[in-house]
């Protein structure tokens, strides 16, 4: 497989997402009108954890929902022409006039993340959409940016960003994966 290297550990994955849950407070003045939408597997345990840090701070839930995003790597060229398919939405509030943050844990091309928004203006429309990510390893497709990041790794094609979450993977860290 070649180099792995660290690059959070559980510890600073702890910090990193309470600066995003303080800056996700901070820039919507509060939480009043705001949606955390996690986009599953990973970013749904992420936004997860990220509604009980702004729940410590602010004292008070802020609303939560899912989306299942799906790539089907195995026929993107025949059945779906490359894009992410959205196999289920678990909102249960309404979106309209409301700040919807959806939350995943790597962006890369920017397909998930358009999916993720189809499938939120699907249910009305929002006042705004708010992206938060763990990482951003660059390489967009489509022009899309995260409005939080938890960290910036410029990545080559032949690298591969690995987020574990405990929830999924008992451990918390992000590695790096040179391929060779």
């Amino acid at each position: 497989m070649g180099n792995i290297t660290e690059l959070l550990d559980a510890p600073s994955m702890n910090r990193v997402l309470t600066r995003i849950a303080h800056e996700i407070i901070e820039r919507n003045k509060g939480i009043d009108e705001c949606i955390l939408v996690g986009i599953k597997t990973r970013g749904a345990y992420l936004a997860r954890r990220l509604a009980e840090k702004i729940e410590q701070i602010e004292g008070k839930p802020i609303r939560t929902g899912e989306l299942d995003i799906t790539l089907y790597r195995d026929d993107l060229t025949t059945k779906n022409n490359g894009e992410a398919l959205v196999q289920q939405v678990d909102i249960d509030y309404v979106v309209a006039n409301q700040k919807i943050v959806l939350v995943d844990d790597v962006l890369y091309t920017g397909r998930t993340v358009r999916a993720a928004l189809d499938a939120v203006m699907d249910l009305g429309r929002p006042a705004q959409i708010q992206l938060a990510v763990l990482v951003d390893r660059g390489h967009r497709e489509l022009p899309i940016r995260a409005d939080y990041v938890g960290k910036n790794i410029p990545t080559a094609g032949t690298e591969k960003i690995v987020v574990c979450l405990t929830e999924v993977d008992k451990e918390d860290n992000v590695t790096i994966h040179k391929l060779d």
